[in-house]
C-alpha cells in the first residue's frame, strides 16, 4: 500500500472513531489482534537482526549489560490523575521515568510536572493535541510545531513523542528538543507499522546549528497492546527483555497510566492491574541487579551525543 493511501485510511480511521464506543473499539482491535499474531510470528516481538551493534558503538556507561528507559504517555486527563501514583511505585521500587503530556487535550498542571520532576522523573511533550492529524501536511506539523516548541520551553523539556506513534523523522528537526521516541524495533501492531529495526538509540540527523537528535525506539511492546488487547501478561515483555539484555541493548517500554488500575475491584475492560506492572519492575530487579542502566531519557539521549 502507498503512503498516500496509507494516509487516508489513518485520516479516515481518526474521523470515525469519536463515533465508535470505546468498548466496541476494544472488541474489534481484539479480533484484528488475534489475527495478526501468528501472522508476523517470524518479526514480533523479536526481529532477527535487530540486535546488530551500531558502527562505533562503546557499550553503556559504567560498564552495565543493558539499558532499560521507562516512559509513560498520558493520554487523558483521568491518566494525569495517576501519574504520582506510578511515580511513587517506581520511586519505590528504584527506577525513575519520563512521563510526557498531551499539552492542548487536557489541563496539565505545573504543580504536577513540578511534583514529578523534583521526585527524580523527567517530563516530556506527547504531540500536541494527540487527534492524528500532527503529519498530516508539512504545513500542518509546521503551525503545530510552533505552539510544541513553546509547551517545550515552558516546560523545560527537551523530549517528544508522537501520538499513535505517527512518525516523520526527517521532520523532526523543527522541534528544539534533543530526542524522540516516536518510533519502535518492530511492532506490526502499529497503525504505522514501519518498524526502525534496532534496539539501540541513533542520531536521527541535525539543524543548522549542528544539533543532533536522538532517536529511541521502544523495543518492549506497548502495555496496552500486550495486556489490554492481547491480555498475554509480561511473558513476552520478560522473554523479550532477557533477549535484549543478551544482546546488550536498550529495553524501552512506554506504558500509560490511563490504563493502569490500582483498584483491584473496579478495573475497566480497557484497564489493567499495577501489580502487573510491579510484577515486571520486580522481574528486571531480581534478575539484573547492577547490570542495568536505568537512565531518563534525557540522560540516554546525552550519553548517544557524546559517542
Amino acid at each position: 500500500m502507498s503512503h498516500d493511501n496509507k494516509k487516508l485510511l489513518r485520516s479516515i480511521f481518526y474521523t470515525v472513531k469519536p463515533l465508535i464506543p470505546r468498548a466496541l473499539q476494544i472488541w474489534l482491535r481484539r479480533r484484528l489482534v488475534s489475527q495478526q499474531i501468528k501472522k508476523y510470528q517470524d518479526i514480533w516481538p523479536v526481529l532477527p537482526g535487530s540486535e546488530k551493534k551500531p558502527t562505533n558503538w562503546i557499550g553503556w556507561p559504567d560498564g552495565k549489560k543493558f539499558a532499560i528507559i521507562l516512559t509513560h504517555d498520558v493520554e487523558t486527563a483521568a491518566g494525569a490523575k495517576k501519574c504520582l501514583n506510578v511515580a511513587e511505585v517506581e520511586k519505590k521500587m528504584g527506577f525513575r521515568s519520563s512521563f510526557n503530556f498531551v499539552p492542548e487535550r487536557y489541563s496539565v498542571s505545573k504543580s504536577l510536572r513540578r511534583e514529578l520532576v523534583q521526585m527524580g522523573f523527567e517530563i516530556g511533550v506527547h504531540g500536541l493535541n494527540h487527534d492524528g492529524k500532527l503529519f498530516s501536511s508539512h504545513k500542518v506539523f509546521a503551525e503545530r510545531a510552533k505552539k510544541i516548541n513553546g509547551y517545550l520551553r515552558e516546560w523545560n523539556a527537551v523530549g517528544f513523542r508522537a501520538p499513535a506513534m505517527h512518525h516523520r523523522l526527517e521532520w523532526l528537526p523543527e522541534l528544539e528538543i534533543e530526542y524522540d521516541l516516536s518510533t519502535f524495533d518492530t511492532d506490526p501492531f502499529e497503525p504505522q507499522a514501519d518498524g526502525v529495526g534496532t534496539i539501540f538509540p541513533f542520531i536521527i540527523g541535525r539543524d543548522d546549528s549542528n544539533r543532533k537528535i536522538v532517536e529511541m525506539p521502544y523495543t518492549l511492546v506497548q502495555d496496552f497492546t500486550l495486556l489490554v488487547l492481547m491480555k498475554k501478561g509480561i511473558k513476552v515483555w520478560t522473554d523479550k527483555l532477557d533477549w535484549i539484555a543478551e544482546n546488550g541493548g536498550m529495553a524501552l517500554l512506554n506504558t500509560h497510566p490511563d490504563y493502569i488500575s490500582f483498584d483491584e475491584t473496579n478495573t475497566r475492560f480497557d484497564e489493567y492491574s499495577v501489580q502487573l506492572y510491579i510484577d515486571f519492575l520486580n522481574y528486571v530487579k531480581s534478575n539484573y541487579k547492577n547490570h542495568y542502566w536505568n537512565a531518563l531519557p534525557k540522560e540516554l539521549a546525552s550519553f548517544v551525543q557524546t559517542i
